[in-house]
């Protein structure tokens, strides 16, 4: 049997009277509860403020709900969201998620990407069961995260590139065939992306909006298809690398991460960066989160990465990095000249 899940049920509302009377476990951070705190009315039996997506974690907390929670609330960002998720999922629970940023597209998917044996999997959960979107909370968060969902939808580019090179490579599946009619949508939704980046950017609400329509849009086509293959490829595979390599007590912020591989993944398809960049930048997007030596010896390892854990055919699988090579790339990207904000 074949399911293709839809994207949640969304309220767009005010938060003033949003009143809950099910016992509720909350998924929270300390930032995102206080923007909401003082506006919702939860009676809350436990909380968690979660720091990771490893499945041994995310059982822990699974396990660790009382009998009597009735709900699983979650309230912040996609690390927030996937954790809520996937607890709901375990204890057969509905799940309701109060975004605090765009910062991903994983508040629509049915799907928590979740960390287990040195990568990144997908773990099929169901959407959740409901999510409540405040504009005055979203427009009023850090600029870095607040829209950097649009990250998701820039993808496409690199996405579309390495799906039709597996294609034509002969290494996609009949599940995962390239599909023009499929590529033609997404890479509208892309145009669409690059279109109010500046918008997203400035926080503006109309923009933030199309956002939020754009990642249904793309989130329900590919569960129309049933694979990612048209929005992820070598710049997400990057970014499972880096942090693999470059592990921290607290992740990354995703877009961090998958903003340098989205350079870098155009970069070996031969496209011209400068247009990518300046639209990431005027999104919000961070690039210079990453030390430049860090990158470096990710892009030495990443052909070797996704051989060893059988990742989605990409550009990667049929490259020889050479030192001169990885220079050539950094310069390209302009992620050379990055000292690296994170440690």
């Amino acid at each position: 049997m074949t399911t293709i899940f839809p994207v949640p049920e969304m309220e767009i509302r005010d938060l003033g009277n949003l009143t809950e009377r099910r016992p509720a476990a909350l998924v929270t951070g300390s930032r995102s509860w206080n923007s909401v705190s003082a506006l919702v009315e939860l009676p809350i039996v436990v909380q968690a403020e979660p720091d990771r997506v490893d499945v041994s974690y995310l059982d822990t907390l699974s396990n660790a709900i009382p009998p009597q929670v009735e709900v699983i609330y979650g309230v912040g960002g996609g690390l927030v969201s996937d954790v809520a998720k996937y607890i709901g999922w375990r204890k057969e629970l509905p799940v309701v998620v109060i975004p605090t940023v765009l910062s991903q597209d994983g508040f629509f998917t049915s799907l928590v990407a979740a960390r287990q044996g040195g990568t990144t999997h997908y773990i099929e959960t169901g959407p959740v069961s409901k999510l409540i979107v405040n504009w005055d909370v979203i427009r009023t968060a850090p600029p870095h995260v607040r829209g950097a969902g649009i990250i998701e939808l820039l993808t496409i580019v690199t996405g579309l590139l390495d799906w039709r090179y597996a294609a034509e490579h002969n290494k996609t599946t009949v599940e995962t065939r390239f599909q023009p009619w499929a590529a033609g949508i997404m890479a509208g939704i892309a145009q669409q992306a690059f279109k109010i980046a500046a918008g997203v950017g400035k926080g503006n609400v109309e923009a933030l909006r199309n956002l939020l329509d754009l990642l249904c849009l793309e989130v329900q086509l590919t569960n129309q298809l049933g694979h990612n293959r048209p929005q992820e490829g070598a710049e997400q595979l990057f970014a499972y690398a880096y942090e693999q390599k470059f592990p921290r007590s607290r992740p990354l912020p995703y877009a961090d991460r998958v903003g340098p591989g989205l350079l870098i993944a155009a970069a070996l398809h031969g496209q011209d960066v400068g247009p990518i960049r300046d639209t990431l930048a005027s999104a919000g997007i961070r690039l210079d989160q990453l030390p430049a030596n860090n990158v470096r010896d990710t892009l030495k390892i990443l052909p070797e990465y996704v051989r060893k854990h059988d990742l989605p055919f990409t550009i990667l699988n049929d490259l020889d990095l050479t030192s001169e090579r990885v220079e050539e790339i950094m310069d390209q990207t302009g992620l050379a000249a990055s000292a690296g904000a994170a440690s």
